[in-house]
């Protein structure tokens, strides 16, 4: 795959004048976050960081992506729904990571009190986000492989449905209008709040809200508005609360209706409760008291675990979708076709065997832990590191392995506020959004709703926009 752009990469006044150019219709179009100085207002604003030009993107790949979608949010449910895989697939995590064994310690206690899980009215919403690499093969060809399933808080959905008119403004600034139609419109946000509103619907109390639970400090707060005001187009009005305020004032009534400040809430909508370090005590006991509730939870807890990469390490064995997708060939055909190989570190042979190829050939593995929101796997000489101090302790079943998927670089500059404006040898990683809802036990939607494409500079190996290290994209169908 060549860059497409190889030539307008070298005029560097060029490149400047471009780049101001881009900057201010970024500006204006709301590619928006809150400073870093100031996280917690929005007197002060910055754009998000972006590339300068559309990175090139193989068409059929782009196509395989979408087309696998609606398989994934029907395995992601299938899972969410099958407490004995979850039970015995994340068996040996929880007893080495505390942060997924308190989750599941909540799993099982709505379980136990059979909280509407099976009921035929109960309804289930999924937004969730499937992230993509382009394996570069040794014939030349490039491949589509899954990096992860973001099952809670999949973020910029807002954010990407304004930044393709920010690469046609600098492909029409070079009169390449041709090229600056090919740029597809993408609109996830319109999607997600979609999902957000049938899941409202069904819930059926026009006065209900949606409960968005927010952090403290929120730099994306233009993502998630995006899809507040989407909702609120449709005359759904969302509140935006803390797990704090959860606590101090969230309460259930004698038939398990969620009420914050006096106000039922039809669903609630988690863009924070993904990471550890966001739960205190009180943090954990009002993510209990929303699972408990008869409210629609984005995710539930069960699907939260249903993202985790020992789930997505233990569908990758031998017969485990056709279990798990039965009756469905195709789908598990297609869904199997983006796995890139992925081993457990359990305790005995299979593990021990894993560790052994990592150690012999440590520049063709990552290291994962169980850990959402970038910047937490190991690479190199840091994964051999890990692995010789965790080899022979059960806290490697907390890991799962994963061949390193090997992208062709390709040249763009990303912008940032305050750095200097050059080319970057680049990687991209594709997102697809999806979206769907069940009632009891019939889907009532599947969908996918947009995509995202974010790219970085191949000096980091890991991390997202929100980590400080990729920049927002758009796909160039080739």
């Amino acid at each position: 795959m060549a860059t497409g752009w190889g030539s307008l990469l070298q005029d560097e006044r060029q490149l400047e004048e471009l780049a101001r150019q881009a900057v201010d219709r970024a500006l204006a179009e709301g590619v928006l976050l809150r400073t870093s100085q100031e996280p917690s207002s929005s007197n002060v604003v910055s754009y998000a960081p972006f590339t300068l030009f559309p990175s090139l993107v193989p068409s059929a790949l782009l196509e395989q992506a979408y087309a696998v979608q609606m398989d994934f949010n029907l395995l992601v449910d299938a899972v969410s729904q099958n407490a004995a895989f979850l039970e015995q697939t994340l068996s040996s995590t929880i007893k080495r990571d505390d942060y997924t064994a308190r989750l599941f310690d909540i799993h099982k206690q709505v379980l136990k009190e059979g909280i509407a899980q099976f009921s035929p009215q109960t309804v289930f919403l999924g937004l969730n986000r499937s992230d993509y690499m382009f394996q570069h093969n040794a014939d030349g060809s490039p491949a589509l492989k899954q990096i992860e399933i973001n099952t809670i808080s999949a973020s910029f959905g807002g954010l990407a449905s304004r930044t393709p008119a920010v690469h046609r403004h600098v492909l029409n600034v070079l009169s390449k209008t041709k090229e600056a139609a090919k740029i597809l419109s993408n609109n996830p946000s319109e999607g997600l709040a979609l999902g957000i509103a049938k899941a409202w619907e069904l819930y059926g109390s026009a006065n209900a809200l949606v409960l968005l639970i927010a952090q403290e400090k929120e730099r994306n707060i233009f993502d998630q508005r995006a899809i507040e005001n989407e909702l609120l187009a449709r005359n759904i009005h969302v509140i935006r609360r803390r797990f704090e305020d959860v606590f101090e004032k969230g309460s259930l009534d004698q038939d398990r209706r969620l009420f914050m400040d006096g106000q039922e809430v039809a669903v609630v909508y988690f863009r924070d409760g993904y990471m550890p370090s966001q739960y205190s005590q009180q943090n954990w006991e009002a993510r209990l008291l929303l699972e408990r509730s008869c409210a629609v939870k984005c995710p539930d807890i069960a699907t939260q675990l249903a993202g985790t990469k020992k789930v997505q390490q233990e569908l990758s064995r031998v017969g485990m979708l056709e279990v798990l997708l039965p009756g469905q060939p195709q789908a598990v055909a297609r869904l199997r076709a983006t796995f890139a190989g992925l081993y457990s570190l359990d305790m005995g042979e299979e593990g021990d065997q894993a560790i052994a190829k990592a150690l012999a050939a440590p520049s063709r593995f990552v290291l994962k832990p169980q850990r959402e929101g970038g910047g937490n796997n190991l690479y190199g000489e840091e994964m051999v590191q890990a692995l010789e101090q965790l080899k022979d302790s059960e806290e490697r079943a907390s890991y799962i392995l994963m061949e390193k998927i090997e992208p062709e670089p390709f040249g763009n500059c990303l912008l940032r506020p305050g750095s200097p404006t050059r080319v970057d040898q680049c990687i991209s990683e594709l997102g697809i959004f999806g979206v769907y809802v069940r009632q009891g036990k019939t889907l009532v939607m599947n969908k996918h709703v947009g995509h995202l494409l974010r790219t970085k500079a191949i000096v980091h190996a890991d991390g997202g926009v929100a980590a400080g290290v990729a920049v927002l994209d758009n796909p160039y169908p080739v």
